[in-house]
């Protein structure tokens, strides 16, 4: 699994100021450029078959709050700040839309999109784009332990299908070709050597081989 976790005072502030600076005076194909490495960043976030969790602290603005948002689960201390502020400085939350509106819906993605005003961690919460808010920095620590030590009671290869399955089913409909896809994507796991172990685990009353851990 991945943890991603900020370094000094905030998980990640957005742009800094030399950032800015050397923006004003970029061309369209030096900014096409650099937005689709971030991009492909985020894409390969997002596709990893590993869980990701954010454990945020302080601020994640901009792309911050578009890095939270590609994470499968999101933890914020109650000081954590978030905000799509870009439209103040005649720019757009692009790149990071696609994560952001999944997370927390596009109702709520206009207001903020729009007014780009901050908010904090209990609005995040509330919104779905983190799923937890602690006290501080060692309430983070712990309850990020917690979460990994749930994964690990999760087989590595259902924990990859899960993920292909919730991209599967988001926002399509419920359809005869849908009921196709989930049926062949149980059919295919229920014969991996993995759910042999874990049924097998299950009727022996002992832990599957890669419960490494008590959740």
């Amino acid at each position: 699994m991945v943890l991603i976790d900020g370094a000094g005072k905030s998980f990640s502030g957005g742009g800094d100021l030399a950032a800015m600076r050397k923006a004003a005076d970029q061309t369209e194909a030096e900014v096409r450029d650099e937005s689709g490495d971030f991009a492909l960043m985020l894409m390969k976030l997002r596709a990893l078959r590993q869980p990701t969790i954010a454990l945020v602290h302080g601020a994640a603005l901009a792309g911050g709050t578009g890095l939270v948002a590609a994470c499968d689960i999101a933890i914020a201390t109650s000081d954590a700040v978030f905000g799509l502020s870009e439209v103040r400085l005649g720019l757009i939350p692009a790149v990071i839309s696609p994560y952001v509106v999944e997370a927390i819906g596009p109702r709520a993605a206009r207001r903020y999109f729009l007014t780009g005003e901050r908010f904090d961690a209990a609005e995040a919460l509330r919104l779905g784009l983190i799923q937890g808010v602690v006290a501080d920095a060692p309430a983070l620590a712990a309850e990020s332990e917690r979460i990994v030590s749930l994964l690990l009671l999760g087989a590595p290869g259902a924990l990859g299908a899960a993920k292909e399955l919730l991209d599967l089913v988001t926002f399509m409909p419920v359809d005869e070709d849908l009921a196709e896809e989930t049926v062949a994507m149980i059919a295919e796991r229920r014969v991996s050597d993995e759910a042999k172990e874990g049924l097998t685990a299950f009727l022996e009353k002992r832990k599957p081989s890669w419960a490494v851990r008590d959740a």
